[in-house]
Protein backbone atom coordinates (compact mmCIF):
# COMPACT_ATOMS: atom_id res chain seq x y z
CA UNK A 1 0.00 0.00 0.00
CA UNK A 2 2.83 2.36 0.86
CA UNK A 3 4.56 1.66 -2.43
CA UNK A 4 1.41 2.38 -4.39
CA UNK A 5 0.90 5.59 -2.48
CA UNK A 6 4.45 6.70 -3.14
CA UNK A 7 4.11 5.91 -6.84
CA UNK A 8 0.87 7.84 -6.99
CA UNK A 9 2.42 10.84 -5.26
CA UNK A 10 5.39 10.74 -7.62
CA UNK A 11 3.10 10.59 -10.65
CA UNK A 12 1.14 13.54 -9.29
CA UNK A 13 4.35 15.49 -8.75
CA UNK A 14 5.53 14.63 -12.25
CA UNK A 15 2.26 15.83 -13.74
CA UNK A 16 2.46 19.08 -11.80
CA UNK A 17 5.98 19.64 -12.99
CA UNK A 18 4.98 19.03 -16.59
CA UNK A 19 2.15 21.51 -16.12
CA UNK A 20 4.58 23.98 -14.64
CA UNK A 21 7.05 23.37 -17.44
CA UNK A 22 4.39 24.18 -19.97
CA UNK A 23 3.03 27.22 -18.19
CA UNK A 24 6.32 28.54 -16.92
CA UNK A 25 8.39 27.90 -19.99
CA UNK A 26 5.60 29.78 -21.68
CA UNK A 27 5.94 32.56 -19.18
CA UNK A 28 9.66 32.69 -19.66
CA UNK A 29 9.97 31.82 -23.30
CA UNK A 30 6.76 32.28 -25.20
CA UNK A 31 3.88 33.47 -23.02
CA UNK A 32 2.12 35.90 -20.71
CA UNK A 33 -1.01 37.53 -22.12
CA UNK A 34 -4.24 39.18 -21.17
CA UNK A 35 -7.88 38.85 -20.31
CA UNK A 36 -8.13 42.39 -18.95
CA UNK A 37 -6.54 42.55 -15.49
CA UNK A 38 -8.53 43.98 -12.59
CA UNK A 39 -6.82 47.34 -12.92
CA UNK A 40 -8.41 47.76 -16.35
CA UNK A 41 -11.87 46.67 -15.29
CA UNK A 42 -12.12 49.51 -12.79
CA UNK A 43 -11.76 52.17 -15.45
CA UNK A 44 -14.56 54.08 -17.09
CA UNK A 45 -15.78 52.80 -20.42
CA UNK A 46 -15.40 56.39 -21.63
CA UNK A 47 -11.62 56.46 -21.05
CA UNK A 48 -9.74 57.00 -24.31
CA UNK A 49 -6.92 54.66 -25.37
CA UNK A 50 -3.47 55.96 -26.24
CA UNK A 51 -2.18 55.70 -29.79
CA UNK A 52 0.11 52.77 -30.52
CA UNK A 53 3.09 55.11 -30.81
CA UNK A 54 2.36 56.76 -27.47
CA UNK A 55 1.73 53.39 -25.83
CA UNK A 56 5.10 52.10 -27.07
CA UNK A 57 6.89 55.21 -25.76
CA UNK A 58 5.17 55.00 -22.37
CA UNK A 59 5.95 51.29 -21.92
CA UNK A 60 9.52 51.81 -23.07
CA UNK A 61 9.97 54.56 -20.48
CA UNK A 62 8.70 52.31 -17.67
CA UNK A 63 10.84 49.34 -18.65
CA UNK A 64 13.96 51.44 -19.19
CA UNK A 65 13.78 52.57 -15.56
CA UNK A 66 13.88 48.93 -14.46
CA UNK A 67 17.57 48.01 -14.52
CA UNK A 68 17.08 45.11 -12.13
CA UNK A 69 14.28 43.68 -10.01
CA UNK A 70 13.55 41.00 -7.42
CA UNK A 71 10.10 39.89 -6.26
CA UNK A 72 7.92 37.09 -4.99
CA UNK A 73 5.36 35.76 -7.46
CA UNK A 74 2.10 33.89 -7.46
CA UNK A 75 1.16 32.22 -10.75
CA UNK A 76 -2.28 30.82 -11.51
CA UNK A 77 -3.15 29.03 -14.74
CA UNK A 78 -6.72 28.30 -15.80
CA UNK A 79 -7.47 25.93 -18.62
CA UNK A 80 -6.40 22.41 -19.55
CA UNK A 81 -3.39 22.57 -17.21
CA UNK A 82 -4.84 24.48 -14.28
CA UNK A 83 -2.66 25.05 -11.23
CA UNK A 84 -1.24 27.58 -8.80
CA UNK A 85 2.47 28.06 -8.15
CA UNK A 86 4.58 30.45 -6.11
CA UNK A 87 8.21 31.35 -5.75
CA UNK A 88 10.75 34.11 -6.35
CA UNK A 89 12.14 35.87 -9.40
CA UNK A 90 14.98 38.22 -10.27
CA UNK A 91 16.09 39.99 -13.44
CA UNK A 92 18.91 42.23 -14.49
CA UNK A 93 19.67 43.90 -17.78
CA UNK A 94 20.88 42.90 -20.19
CA UNK A 95 19.01 39.63 -20.64
CA UNK A 96 19.47 37.98 -17.24
CA UNK A 97 16.46 36.25 -15.72
CA UNK A 98 15.86 33.81 -12.84
CA UNK A 99 12.49 32.20 -12.04
CA UNK A 100 12.42 29.80 -9.08
CA UNK A 101 9.22 27.95 -8.23
CA UNK A 102 9.11 26.65 -4.66
CA UNK A 103 5.53 25.45 -4.20
CA UNK A 104 3.86 23.02 -4.74
CA UNK A 105 6.91 21.57 -6.52
CA UNK A 106 10.40 22.87 -7.19
CA UNK A 107 11.59 24.13 -10.55
CA UNK A 108 14.28 26.58 -11.58
CA UNK A 109 14.56 28.55 -14.81
CA UNK A 110 17.70 30.57 -15.49
CA UNK A 111 18.25 32.64 -18.64
CA UNK A 112 21.32 34.72 -19.48
CA UNK A 113 20.58 35.91 -23.00
CA UNK A 114 22.29 33.13 -24.92
CA UNK A 115 20.84 30.08 -23.17
CA UNK A 116 18.09 29.07 -20.82
CA UNK A 117 18.08 26.20 -18.32
CA UNK A 118 14.92 24.56 -16.98
CA UNK A 119 15.74 22.36 -13.99
CA UNK A 120 13.21 19.98 -12.39
CA UNK A 121 14.63 18.88 -9.07
CA UNK A 122 12.18 16.04 -8.41
CA UNK A 123 12.55 14.67 -11.93
CA UNK A 124 16.34 15.07 -11.79
CA UNK A 125 16.24 16.60 -15.26
CA UNK A 126 17.72 19.77 -16.77
CA UNK A 127 16.82 21.10 -20.20
CA UNK A 128 19.02 23.60 -22.03
CA UNK A 129 17.63 25.80 -24.76
CA UNK A 130 19.15 28.49 -26.92
CA UNK A 131 17.41 31.85 -26.78
CA UNK A 132 17.62 35.04 -28.78
CA UNK A 133 19.62 37.72 -26.96
CA UNK A 134 16.98 40.25 -27.96
CA UNK A 135 13.36 40.40 -26.85
CA UNK A 136 12.10 38.74 -30.02
CA UNK A 137 9.10 36.54 -29.34
CA UNK A 138 10.13 35.73 -25.78
CA UNK A 139 7.89 37.78 -23.47
CA UNK A 140 9.54 36.27 -20.42
CA UNK A 141 12.62 38.27 -21.26
CA UNK A 142 10.51 41.37 -21.74
CA UNK A 143 11.60 42.79 -18.40
CA UNK A 144 15.28 42.03 -18.91
CA UNK A 145 15.68 42.60 -22.65
CA UNK A 146 16.11 45.77 -24.71
CA UNK A 147 12.96 47.93 -24.33
CA UNK A 148 13.68 49.83 -27.55
CA UNK A 149 13.16 46.64 -29.57
CA UNK A 150 9.79 45.67 -28.13
CA UNK A 151 7.72 47.52 -30.73
CA UNK A 152 9.54 45.65 -33.50
CA UNK A 153 8.10 42.39 -32.26
CA UNK A 154 4.83 43.42 -30.66
CA UNK A 155 1.87 45.64 -31.38
CA UNK A 156 1.65 47.68 -28.17
CA UNK A 157 -1.65 49.09 -26.94
CA UNK A 158 -2.59 51.16 -23.89
CA UNK A 159 -6.39 50.80 -23.45
CA UNK A 160 -6.56 53.72 -21.01
CA UNK A 161 -4.23 56.61 -21.76
CA UNK A 162 -4.10 57.68 -18.12
CA UNK A 163 -3.33 54.21 -16.73
CA UNK A 164 -0.13 52.17 -16.91
CA UNK A 165 -1.81 49.07 -18.27
CA UNK A 166 -0.58 47.67 -21.58
CA UNK A 167 -1.62 44.86 -23.90
CA UNK A 168 0.93 43.46 -26.36
CA UNK A 169 0.16 41.34 -29.41
CA UNK A 170 2.97 39.42 -31.15
CA UNK A 171 3.58 40.34 -34.78
CA UNK A 172 4.92 36.88 -35.61
CA UNK A 173 2.39 34.29 -36.77
CA UNK A 174 4.53 31.57 -35.18
CA UNK A 175 4.17 32.89 -31.61
CA UNK A 176 2.53 30.43 -29.22
CA UNK A 177 0.62 33.12 -27.33
CA UNK A 178 -2.14 35.49 -28.37
CA UNK A 179 -1.55 38.45 -26.11
CA UNK A 180 0.44 39.71 -23.16
CA UNK A 181 -0.65 42.31 -20.65
CA UNK A 182 1.35 44.22 -18.07
CA UNK A 183 0.01 46.36 -15.23
CA UNK A 184 2.21 48.85 -13.35
CA UNK A 185 1.71 50.60 -10.03
CA UNK A 186 4.10 53.26 -8.82
CA UNK A 187 6.38 52.46 -11.74
CA UNK A 188 6.60 48.80 -10.70
CA UNK A 189 5.30 45.86 -12.78
CA UNK A 190 2.73 44.28 -10.46
CA UNK A 191 0.84 41.88 -12.72
CA UNK A 192 1.17 40.06 -16.03
CA UNK A 193 -1.63 38.05 -17.64
CA UNK A 194 -1.33 35.59 -20.49
CA UNK A 195 -3.74 34.18 -23.05
CA UNK A 196 -1.89 31.45 -24.91
CA UNK A 197 -2.68 29.62 -28.13
CA UNK A 198 -4.02 26.65 -26.15
CA UNK A 199 -6.84 28.70 -24.67
CA UNK A 200 -5.23 28.94 -21.24
CA UNK A 201 -5.01 32.07 -19.12
CA UNK A 202 -2.03 32.53 -16.80
CA UNK A 203 -2.03 35.33 -14.24
CA UNK A 204 1.17 36.30 -12.45
CA UNK A 205 1.12 38.71 -9.52
CA UNK A 206 4.29 40.18 -8.03
CA UNK A 207 4.77 41.19 -4.39
CA UNK A 208 7.67 42.28 -2.22
CA UNK A 209 9.10 44.05 -5.26
CA UNK A 210 12.55 45.62 -5.02
CA UNK A 211 13.52 47.88 -7.89
CA UNK A 212 17.10 48.19 -9.12
CA UNK A 213 18.82 46.19 -6.36
CA UNK A 214 22.35 44.83 -6.70
CA UNK A 215 22.15 41.15 -7.75
CA UNK A 216 25.08 38.72 -7.76
CA UNK A 217 25.96 37.45 -11.25
CA UNK A 218 25.90 33.90 -9.88
CA UNK A 219 22.09 34.14 -9.73
CA UNK A 220 22.00 33.92 -13.51
CA UNK A 221 24.32 30.95 -13.88
CA UNK A 222 23.40 27.29 -13.66
CA UNK A 223 25.49 24.12 -13.45
CA UNK A 224 23.49 20.87 -13.50
CA UNK A 225 24.02 18.77 -10.36
CA UNK A 226 25.76 15.42 -10.77
CA UNK A 227 23.51 12.60 -11.87
CA UNK A 228 20.97 14.90 -13.53
CA UNK A 229 19.75 13.98 -17.01
CA UNK A 230 20.60 16.79 -19.44
CA UNK A 231 18.49 17.49 -22.52
CA UNK A 232 19.67 19.91 -25.21
CA UNK A 233 17.05 21.56 -27.38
Amino acid sequence: MTLLTNQSNKQTTTLKQKMMGGALAGVLMTTLGVAAPIIALTQSAQAAPATNLTAAKNLNKLLTKTKSMTANFSQTTKGANSGTFSGTMSMQRPNNFRWETKSPSEQLIVANGSSMWVYDKDLEQATKQNVDSQVGNTPALLLSGDPSKIDKNFKITQPYANKNYYVLYPKSDSASFKSLSMSFSGGKPVMMVLNDSLGQTTTIKFSGIKMNPSIASSQFKFTPPKGVDIINQ
